[in-house]
């Protein structure tokens, strides 16, 4: 939804929340819960729509008359696509999809032709006065190439130049459509570029130098030209889920980006599990038993653990971390499990809500990103006692919100 007075602002949730890859399923699921979210949200205003496409999704939505049919359905019902998540490339639900939901990764060139797929659709379905995101994986999963640093530059430099090839399509869109589409890398832990350091130090040693290369020889333009075309192009997708577990300050991470010319294209609004460690073994043990459900087969659940003299520990899943909890001499887990947004304190447990009201607060006097997405994708495999009506969660999710979050000035609808 279009919120703020000059309506700058654009509010959806992500549709990858819901089960099923081909375009049959991910439509009937559009049409069985955005009418109706829209009906109670914003009944007299464009609805924004965050979707998820696979790969086959794409493919088939391609094919024949399907995309402009699905055009013509958004016009209708007065909604209109504005973002992309080009993150999971295939299955996402009722399956294992672990460490699997970052392939083929941004070497491969799967992923490349996957995400060309995507700028042909969103150029397509996307309104001439608004910009378009696509999310993406933040090039590949960094325990695949523990102590091979070889291959891991390898796979850097080549995702630069999968990535060059995507930004000179681009820059043809814009040129010739006048469609400003970029593609957001999605720091998160373990990934090859997991927090605001690695994501600026990969900028400048690979991706701009690289695909800058790239496109001055293909386009014939200078350095300059084709790093700036770079800037406009590929930014970064803000998931403050990802980056509160990384215990990253979400002011700091912002001057870092901004000193260093990289723009944030998306922010996913998403909440993590964060869990204060007590020293009595009593309270340990109970904290156990509520974290066990969360350790479920579907996802990573990576955690990072802080000290308290703030070293940080990582743990590749929730897992292979709840074994060291009774003995730890650590203070406190952020846990990457995407928990419902409106919720602060789980009895024992907490959420890093605050880190959500810190960056959209952040949105009041500094107009750094004007997409918004909330991505609680876990519905289906929350504790049971934590599981809610989709429809009736959603709706809840949007107005905590517009309610909790945004200053009445933004919220101007």
């Amino acid at each position: 939804m279009k919120i703020g007075i000059d309506n700058s602002f654009h509010l959806t949730y992500c549709t990858n929340i819901h089960p099923g890859e081909e375009w049959e399923k991910v439509f009937a699921n559009l049409k069985q819960y955005l009418p109706l979210l829209k009906a109670k949200l914003a009944p007299d205003k464009p609805f924004g729509i965050g979707l998820r496409l696979a790969d086959v999704a794409a493919k088939e939505l391609l094919q024949g008359n399907t995309l402009p049919q699905f055009k013509s359905w958004l016009t209708e019902q007065n909604l209109y696509v504005f973002t992309l998540n080009g993150f999971p490339y295939g299955q996402f639900h009722r399956q294992i999809v672990k460490d699997q939901v970052y392939t083929p990764d941004w070497s491969k060139q799967e992923r490349l032709d996957y995400t060309l797929q995507l700028i042909q659709i969103l150029a397509e379905l996307l309104p001439a006065d608004i910009e378009g995101s696509i999310s993406t994986l933040p090039l590949s999963y960094k325990p695949w190439f523990k102590g091979n640093q070889f291959v891991q530059t390898s796979v850097m430099e080549s995702a630069s130049l999968q990535i060059a090839q995507l930004v000179e399509q681009m820059v043809r869109i814009r040129t010739e459509r006048g469609k400003l589409l970029h593609l957001d890398l999605e720091p998160e832990p373990d990934g090859l570029v997991e927090n605001a350091t690695e994501v600026i130090d990969y900028f400048q040693r690979y991706l701009l130098p690289i695909a800058g290369n790239y496109l001055t020889k293909d386009l014939g333009i200078t350095q300059e030209t084709a790093e700036q075309y770079i800037l406009d192009h590929v930014r970064v997708c803000y998931d403050t889920c990802h980056f509160a577990v990384g215990y990253e300050n979400p002011i700091l991470v912002l001057q870092k980006f901004q000193a260093a010319g990289i723009q944030i294209g998306k922010i996913q609004i998403s909440a993590a599990l964060q869990v204060n460690i007590p020293k009595d073994a009593q309270q340990r043990q109970l904290i156990l038993e509520k974290l066990q459900p969360f350790a479920e087969s579907t996802y990573l659940h990576q955690v990072i653990a802080r000290t308290r003299n703030n070293r940080l520990i990582h743990y590749s899943d929730l897992e292979t971390a709840l074994p060291n909890l009774e003995n730890t001499t650590e203070e406190e887990w952020r846990i990457h499990f995407h928990v419902p947004i409106f919720v602060r304190d789980y009895q024992l447990l907490q959420s890093t809500q605050d880190d959500i009201v810190n960056v959209l607060n952040m949105l009041q006097d500094n107009h750094f990103c004007n997409h918004l997405e909330i991505e609680t994708y876990t519905w289906e495999v929350l504790p049971d006692e934590m599981k809610l009506d989709l429809s009736a969660s959603i709706q809840r999710e949007y107005e905590w919100v517009l309610t909790n979050l945004l200053t009445k000035q933004l919220v101007h609808i």
